[in-house]
């Protein structure tokens, strides 16, 4: 289990953005079986472009971090037999924990 901060979230797609750093390193997204997300309620906006603008606010116009990771849910794939694996490429389960 881990836990990392989302900076934003699309409400449209219910995606969350979580951004790379020291304290939110992008393994953390990947690697456990179960992954939670805490976002503060105001940083829950309508739209990708609303998302993508709270972060340019945030991080400056040339200075986003390496990596933004877009989750929408749990990893999933139906490639072998069109049977659903959950968290074939990451968590089997997303916990998403709204502050505010």
């Amino acid at each position: 289990v881990t836990m990392s901060r989302a900076r934003a979230a699309a409400a449209e797609t219910g995606t969350l953005f979580l951004t790379s750093g020291g304290e939110n390193p992008t393994t953390l997204n990947f690697l456990p079986d179960t992954h939670m997300v805490l976002i503060r309620a105001d940083d829950i906006l309508g739209s990708y472009e609303d998302a993508w603008n709270v972060l340019r606010e945030v991080y400056g116009q040339r200075t986003l971090p390496r990596t933004v990771n877009l989750i929408s849910g749990p990893s999933r794939t139906a490639d072998i037999n069109q049977t659903i694996v959950m968290g074939a490429h990451g968590p089997r389960r997303l916990h998403v924990i709204v502050v505010g």
